[in-house]
């Protein structure tokens, strides 16, 4: 391991890999807390290499890693087969969109790592080709998302598959009511970990927001991308349409832009994201189910071209950059009829977001009423602000933090 890891470039741990590995080698039970980007792959994956049996001890899959998006699946699979090296250990991934006969055989031959998406486990599992009999570790990353698209069901299957005896490392960027729930039910009395920061944004992405009016929004894009000229971008969108539409326009001013969303067939995908990590691709857009699965280093810029319709789905954005305490900056577009959500948002996050404004570039039809207020606190000129707008929106979120 020691050897893997120097290999790695791996030389010191992350807080949450220095907080969790000792306890994971313990054998306990553990639900930890950490934003995206802080090392959580690892933190798991390395007591699980430690504590595998050898082969010739254990004929099944010994260990199951539950994810919630395809290039997840990828990049830790990728993650362990590193961090395996020199070992005698097979990793198996496990998604749709590519030929299960593949899989299948993958399995028939063995593997010790099975890391799936829930959907493509459960399917594997109804056709006997893969057997959770003997499974000692089960892992549930990113469980707040798995259980936000849908997959509890699927999950609480799974799990009732599994030996009673198992160890359940479940990690999570928020811990919510139903992610607390899930751990409460199929866990054995598991201790939490909290290697969260603060503020849920991390300190290292600056954030910024622009006011403008949703038909001008890709104007402002462009003009966003012109002055910042970012390393690499991530532009989310809320639909799979919109990311084509934004995408398709974008690539008319732009080279190397590209997208990527659920309905693309999964050998696309694999090859957009192989050309994002090695920087062909400069400007991704995306959405938030496959944007779960980006987790690469030179991403500079995050751009919220639509408002998150979750909070929790802007700290994920946000954490595409910034990533293993890296320098990032974040700008959302928010639309006069948007500013409740903008508030919430501040609210979860802790935390203000800034505003920022392109010089000759008009984001309103109409006039907003100021954002700022000078040091005496005093109340923003007549007339009143509806309640969308953003004068009125600053006051009582500043009185809130």
């Amino acid at each position: 391991m020691l050897a893997a890891l120097n290999e790695a470039e791996y030389l010191d741990p992350t807080p949450i890999q220095a907080g969790l590995i000792p306890l994971a080698l313990e054998g306990v039970d553990l639900m930890g807390q950490a934003q995206t980007g802080t090392g959580k792959t690892a933190a798991f994956c390395i007591p699980i290499l430690e504590r595998l049996q050898p082969r010739s001890e254990a004929l099944w899959v010994q260990a199951l890693v539950l994810l919630p998006t395809r290039e997840l699946a990828v990049q830790v699979r990728d993650e362990c087969v590193k961090l395996a090296s020199g070992r005698d250990v097979r990793v198996t991934a496990v998604y749709g969109g590519k030929p299960i006969r593949k899989q299948v055989e993958q399995l028939r031959r063995g593997t010790e790592i099975v890391v799936g998406t829930p959907g493509r486990v459960m399917d594997l599992m109804n056709r006997g080709s893969l057997v959770l009999g003997e499974v000692r570790f089960v892992v549930l990353d990113e469980a707040d998302r798995m259980l936000d698209i849908g997959f509890r069901p699927d999950i609480e299957k799974i799990l009732r598959r599994c030996p009673q005896a198992r160890q359940t490392l479940l990690l999570s960027a928020t811990i919510p009511p139903p992610v607390k729930r899930l751990a409460e039910r199929y866990m054995r009395e598991p201790e939490m970990v909290d290697f969260s920061t603060k503020d849920l944004a991390v300190e290292t992405i600056e954030q910024w927001y622009f006011t403008v009016d949703a038909e001008r929004k890709f104007e402002l894009l462009v003009k966003l991308l012109e002055r910042e000229r970012p390393r690499q971008a991530i532009v989310f969108c809320r639909t799979k349409r919109g990311t084509d539409k934004v995408c398709r326009r974008l690539g008319q001013s732009f080279r190397d832009v590209d997208t990527i969303h659920g309905d693309l067939q999964q050998r696309t995908r694999d090859s957009v994201m192989s050309r994002f990590r090695e920087g062909k691709i400069k400007v991704l857009v995306a959405t938030d189910v496959v944007g779960r699965g980006i987790d690469v280093t030179r991403i500079s810029h995050i751009i919220n071209y639509d408002i998150p319709q979750f909070c929790d789905d802007y700290v994920h954005r946000v954490g595409r950059t910034g990533r293993m305490g890296r320098e990032g900056v974040a700008f959302t577009f928010v639309t006069p009829e948007e500013g409740n959500e903008l508030t919430r948002i501040e609210m979860r996050i802790n935390r203000l977001l800034k505003r920022d404004e392109i010089p000759g570039f008009v984001a309103l039809s109409k006039p907003q009423p100021t954002d700022d207020f000078d040091a005496e606190g005093d109340e923003p000129p007549e007339p009143p602000a509806p309640k969308t707008v953003f004068g009125r929106r600053t006051r009582r979120i500043r009185r809130a933090l």
